[in-house]
């Protein structure tokens, strides 16, 4: 299979994708380098300090902390505003309605609402009332793992990006 160009000859496919990575490889490393030393640093921290310092949603904030720092989504106040709101959502949610269906569509559409409203929209913070419901998150839950985890990320990505990625962050 081959594509064409815009001056002439075509190009397969497979020098195509050689092309792209070749363009954008690198910047690819540095950001999947980025959040794999965010998230071993929460990880070893956990393990070390035998405190919650991670949770799943943590992940998808390094997505856009490493990959694109430049997303309005990707500001610290975003990111910590984001995840602490929207984890208190899931605590109130769960107080009172418990840990059914109806607490679970409530807790991410109220976290949604409550994000956009405050201007703190962060999506992987979304899924934090998910956690707390399906877990039985107590209130210290807003302490540890989330607001010290999302402090120490957006910290790890302050650094990184100003030593390594040569990027601007925040944006």
């Amino acid at each position: 299979m081959s594509l064409e160009t815009e001056n002439g000859p075509s190009l397969s496919l497979a020098e195509t994708a050689a092309s792209y990575l070749r363009r954008n490889g690198p910047l690819a490393l540095v950001s999947g380098l980025g959040g794999a030393l965010a998230v071993g640093l929460l990880a070893a921290l956990s393990a070390s300090l035998e405190h919650l310092l991670l949770i799943a949603s943590f992940g998808a904030s390094c997505v856009l902390l490493f990959a694109l720092p430049q997303s309005p989504l990707a500001r610290p106040r975003n990111v910590i505003c984001g995840h602490v709101l929207s984890a208190l959502v899931g605590l109130l949610v769960l107080s009172v309605l418990g840990d059914g269906v109806l607490a679970m569509a409530v807790g991410v559409g109220v976290a949604i609402a409550v994000m956009q409203f405050t201007g703190t929209l962060h999506p992987p913070a979304g899924g934090n009332p998910l956690i707390v419901i399906m877990t039985g998150a107590g209130w210290s839950f807003l302490i540890l793992p989330v607001l010290a985890g999302t402090v120490l990320l957006v910290a790890v990505a302050l650094v990184y990006h100003r030593l390594f990625s040569k990027r601007a962050y925040p944006a």
